[in-house]
């Protein structure tokens, strides 16, 4: 008889923010974790998460890259896992012009590159299994053109295109793929990606707790996509009928570098 019973769920950038909110919701659902992010805190979301009932592995690793996802495949050990919930993502402000190609590239295979390998080395497990729940945490950022902050937006663009796709290969094989998509969200990322100083940066934001918590939902309910918000639901739904040039414009005034202080002269 085995002695872990507890269904098993992978979250990526489960250091901070949505994706420790994520993994908090998968140990209040009952869920044992592995969790991933690329910062040390991660270790330190481990400990907490164990105080809260759950067993977790954790890495600590660079997921843009092949030998990060492999690390963290291989860290499953051929474990059924039940729920994958990849969350891990990188954003980048500034001018796409001025903007260092490392770091450009660190986005998108952060975003894409890393995120699909996952997805496709767990996904046919659990396809094979006949089973499992997929939460991709793509955005409403998606749906719009970053001036400012292109690269980011147009990996989500993908995301969420990606994830409507998968969900259709994978019609009636038992495994549900749901999009998360937010809005600002009160974390770490504005920091990283260089943007304190823009007015998106500066603004009120929602609460991860909340964000992660409308995501898990949809993802237990199985629900092709779900946006965080009533305004972001509603920014989305205004995106769909605005012309591109005007959205980007729009999108202007919030990332622009030094816009947040143009907001409060």
């Amino acid at each position: 008889m085995t002695s872990n019973i507890r269904p098993l769920a992978v979250v990526t950038g489960a250091s901070s923010g949505i994706g420790y909110e994520l993994a908090r919701q998968c140990v209040a659902h009952g869920y044992d974790l592995v969790i991933a992010a690329d910062e040390p805190s991660v270790h330190d979301a481990a400990e907490t998460l164990r105080g809260e009932g759950a067993t977790v592995d954790v890495l600590q690793a660079d997921l843009s890259t092949v030998a990060g996802v492999d690390q963290l495949y291989g860290r499953l050990a051929g474990r059924r896992v039940e729920a994958l919930l990849a969350n891990a993502g990188h954003g980048l402000g500034g001018a796409f012009l001025d903007q260092d190609f490392d770091e450009v590239r660190h986005v998108i295979d952060t975003n894409i590159t890393g995120t699909i390998r996952l997805l496709q080395k767990v996904g046919r497990d659990m396809r094979a299994n006949g089973s499992g729940r997929i939460l991709i945490t793509g955005s409403i950022a998606g749906y719009i053109p970053g001036t400012f902050q292109a690269v980011y937006n147009g990996t989500k663009a993908f995301v969420d295109s990606f994830s409507f796709a998968l969900r259709a290969e994978l019609k009636d094989s038992g495994v549900t793929v749901t999009c998360l998509m937010p809005g600002a969200t009160e974390t770490n990322f504005f920091a990283r990606a260089d943007m304190l100083d823009t007015a998106v940066g500066q603004a009120d934001k929602d609460d991860p707790a909340d964000v992660a918590k409308t995501g898990f939902d949809a993802m237990l309910r199985g629900d092709g996509d779900i946006v965080s918000g009533w305004k972001n639901t509603l920014q989305t739904a205004l995106a769909s009928v605005t012309p591109s040039g005007l959205l980007a414009e729009q999108h202007r005034k919030m990332a622009e570098p030094g816009s947040g202080s143009k907001s409060q002269g």
